[in-house]
């Protein structure tokens, strides 16, 4: 029963990590990025969506490689 738990908490990790990386922009944005830059303030405010996503995607990708090591013992 324990397996199927955490199967199920992998798959669900999985598919949210897929949509915070598909929900970011790219680093590089083409042409238009490398010919006009993009000013970047040296001041930090609050944090954006993209800085946001960026933490998101993080946490999201720790719990899924450790939901991964926990699955495959429990596995075993």
């Amino acid at each position: 029963m324990l397996k199927y738990v955490f199967i199920s908490l992998q798959v669900l990790s999985a598919a949210v990590l897929i949509f915070f990386v598909m929900s970011q922009a790219t680093k590089s944005e083409g042409l238009s990025g490398t010919i006009g830059g993009k000013a970047e303030s040296a001041f930090r405010g609050k944090p954006g969506l993209e800085d946001k996503l960026e933490e998101y995607t993080k946490w999201s990708a720790i719990s899924f490689m450790v939901l991964s090591a926990i699955t495959s013992f429990i596995i075993r």
